[in-house]
């Protein structure tokens, strides 16, 4: 019998809490799982990971599947690889034709969709439930595990090259000798097409709040650094919140930080403050102490949940009576940061 595979095409944090998922599959059989993605993150976050076996990516499910050659790569990779249970981790439909190529048929599946949130449930407790499931196709006795040994929660490793790569990166920029404190402002949504307060985007929070939350930093850690992070469309927005919190030693790094020097520079943060966001989840999953800022999204369902039970301060508003992130003040940032329980220096 082939060894499992997880079909998951979500973005950055999605691929976070995806990790509750592998770490029970791989405890399960023994064996690292397999995964279908998209999006160029899933390999850079995921590659090397414990219990994580070959990645193969499609940059899109809708093409055509004549005109797509990573679609034709992808089921070509998994013919010869063979069929094997299957754990489809979509809302969508979209990457089944895939499977259906590949000889993959439904009773070696586990699809999500027949095993829905229950009341109250977190995201990685979901994940972690699905994967005790077996495909009808497969014997649920010869495969067993002590699954009470697998901590719930989301967890990443950095590697030593990583942390490596990292302290060249901090001496370059002169952050190696002081703590850092991390802020991510934006998410996917902010810098889409030039505009912040577009309908869909529910994690804009306003430039002048973040700005008094970093010079409440400055005051209450004289002593530590503060990086800005982000990818490099987030550039533009942070250097705005620079210039108008005007405070010292503050770093805007979104311009130069690929996902492995991320995950790196979170393990090493005293704390981080944030948007609900995939570095939210990444943070809670190398064990970084947060708060973090929602909007419309259930914190009972994606609020950051780590292995390694980092503190995490959730903070939530509202605006006429609907959730609602502009309705969270920077006061309530700031006493959230006070009482959280920092990584020690």
């Amino acid at each position: 019998m082939n060894r499992p595979l997880a079909v998951r095409c979500g973005a950055f944090g999605d691929m976070v809490l995806l990790t509750a998922l592998i770490r029970v599959l791989h405890a399960r059989f023994g064996e690292p799982v397999d995964i279908v993605t998209s999006g160029p993150w899933s390999e850079l976050l995921l590659r090397g990971q414990p219990g994580v076996g070959d990645i193969w990516s499609v940059r899109s499910r809708k093409t055509p599947y004549w005109l797509s050659s990573d679609q034709r790569r992808v089921v070509r990779a998994l013919r010869e690889r063979g069929v094997g249970p299957t754990w489809y981790c979509d809302g969508s439909d979209a990457a089944r034709p895939l499977l259906g190529r590949a000889g993959i048929s439904a009773q070696f599946m586990v699809d999500v969709k027949d095993h829905p949130l229950l009341p109250g449930e977190h995201a990685t407790e979901q994940w972690r439930r699905l994967a005790q499931i077996m495909p009808a196709a497969i014997s649920e006795a010869a495969r067993v595990a002590d699954l009470a040994a697998v901590t719930p929660g989301c967890y990443l490793q950095v590697s030593d090259e990583q942390r490596g790569d990292l302290e060249l990166w901090l001496q370059a920029r002169g952050l190696n000798a002081a703590p850092l404190i991390l802020v991510q402002i934006g998410n996917k949504r902010t810098m889409r097409r030039g505009l912040r307060r577009l309908a869909v985007n529910h994690k804009y929070w306003p430039n002048e709040r973040w700005a008094e939350v970093l010079r409440h930093l400055r005051r209450q850690c004289p002593d530590h650094s503060i990086v800005l992070l982000g990818t490099g469309p987030e550039y533009e927005l942070n250097e705005e919140v620079a210039l108008l919190a005007g405070v010292s030693r503050l770093c805007n790094a979104a311009d130069d930080l690929p996902i492995p020097r991320l995950l790196a520079l979170l393990a090493r943060g005293t704390g981080l403050i944030t948007v609900d966001s995939g570095p939210a989840h990444a943070a809670a999953a190398v064990g970084c102490p947060q708060a973090v800022l929602f909007g419309k999204a259930l914190p009972s369902l994606y609020r950051p949940w780590g292995t390694a039970a980092a503190d995490v301060k959730v903070l939530c508003g509202q605006i006429a009576g609907v959730p609602d992130m502009l309705g969270i003040e920077a006061s309530s940032v700031m006493a959230a940061w006070s009482s959280l329980r920092l990584r020690a220096v």
